[in-house]
Parts: structure tokens; C-alpha cells; sequence
């Protein structure tokens, strides 16, 4: 079973990591410093070890924060819906489909034909809410999947972001899907990411943590200024 990782702490705030096989994807837990409660985002396929994670640090979950509805991401919430019954699954409103459709949800394709519970609450563009003491925004940005959201916390030190499959470290979401669209995700990218302060933590959903100043920077496939 994977171990859950501190992988940065902003002012005030901690990041745990789990990264589930076989697809090597992200999942989050983040709490203030000190509090006992917390937030889950896109609990993969090693749940067990968010689960011990958690009862480690006697921590109380508030929600599941879902980027998008991909299998990779959702694979994890029936068994801390399990563990946690009144634990709300949250995910975008143009997203919710997926996680009872194992074609849409891209799980069928690998002979899984899996499914979650169904989303407890949609969010939408612009969104603004709290859980576990923090204050969050959603930004909706299709092209890896059509009802995609990331959500930013504008108010830690540095900002962060749980940006799901939409900007790796150097890379993006796949755009390959039946949903996806290159065009609109790199236009989501410059349009709701490198606009945030340059010293933006993004957590992907693979891979390293990066910033908004070196993808802007760096990034080969979204740079900032577009080509003509």
C-alpha cells in the first residue's frame, strides 16, 4: 500500500500526497496547520492509504473534492463513502455524469467498469466556498475533460492550486479523449492560471508540483503567449 507524503506546506497550511498505481495519480489531503479537519481531492486507487493517513493524524474529513471524473481520480470514493457515509463527494457540475458511467468515465476502456457514488454537491465557474476553514475558488477549464475544474486557494502564501490533469511540471492533460479539446485547455491555462501570482503552487493529478511563473516560463506545449 502507498504512504501518504507531506509534500509542501504553505503558511498555515499542509499537503499530503498519496500517488495511486497503476495510472501513477495524485491524490490530496489538505488541512490547516494544527486543525483536525481536512479535505480530500481525487481519492485514486489507493484509498486504504488516505484512510490510514488520516486516522494517523486524527483527522476528520469534510469532503471530497473532485477535479474531474476520470477513473484514475474517482476510484477511491466508494470506499471512503464507505468508511465516512455522510462525507460529501463535490465535483463540477458538467463532470457529474461520469462518475456512474464507466464509458465516460473512461474505466470501461480497461475492462474496470467502475463506478462511485453519486456527487453530493456541484460546483460551478467562479464558485467560492469554504471546507475545513478554508476558502476556496473553482475555475472551470475543459479540454482534458469537458466539465474540468481546479480549485485555488488565493488566500495562503503562496496560492495554491489542485489542478487535477490540466498543467503538469512542463506538460498538460491529455486532449485525446472523446471530450477533449487542445484548443480550450490551452485557452482555459492562460486564461485562469498564469494570470495567478507567479509564485502559484500548482498540485497536479501526476507528477511534480510546479509554479505558475515556470510554466509560464517553460511550459512547451502552452506558452504563455500564444503563436501566430
Amino acid at each position: 500500500m502507498a504512504a501518504a507524503q507531506i509534500i509542501a506546506s504553505a503558511t498555515g497550511i499542509e499537503v499530503a500526497r498519496v500517488e495511486s498505481l497503476p495510472f501513477g495519480e495524485h491524490s490530496y489531503i489538505c488541512r490547516r496547520t494544527g486543525a483536525a479537519d481536512c479535505f480530500i481531492v481525487d481519492p485514486g486507487f489507493e484509498p486504504e492509504a488516505i484512510v490510514a493517513w488520516i486516522d494517523a493524524q486524527r483527522l476528520v474529513p469534510s469532503a471530497i473534492l473532485l477535479t474531474h471524473g476520470h477513473s484514475d481520480h474517482i476510484a477511491g470514493n466508494g470506499f471512503l463513502k464507505a468508511r465516512w457515509p455522510e462525507l460529501p463527494i463535490v465535483v463540477g457540475r458538467d463532470e457529474a455524469a461520469k462518475l456512474t458511467d464507466p464509458v465516460a468515465n473512461l474505466s470501461a476502456p480497461f475492462g474496470l467498469a467502475l463506478t462511485s457514488p453519486p456527487a453530493d454537491r456541484l460546483v460551478v465557474h467562479d464558485e467560492r466556498f469554504s471546507e475545513a476553514g478554508l476558502d476556496l475558488e473553482v475555475r472551470v477549464i475543459p479540454g482534458h475533460s469537458s466539465g474540468h475544474v481546479v480549485y485555488l486557494l488565493r488566500s495562503t502564501t503562496p496560492p495554491l492550486v489542485f489542478g487535477g490533469d490540466v498543467l503538469f511540471r512542463e506538460g498538460i492533460g491529455r486532449t485525446d479523449f472523446p471530450d477533449g479539446d487542445f484548443a480550450a485547455l490551452a485557452s482555459g491555462i492562460r486564461s485562469h492560471l498564469y494570470p495567478l501570482p507567479p509564485e502559484t503552487v500548482v498540485f497536479p493529478g501526476h507528477g511534480d508540483p510546479t509554479t505558475v511563473a515556470h510554466e509560464r516560463c517553460h511550459n512547451p506545449f502552452v506558452p504563455a503567449t500564444p503563436a501566430d
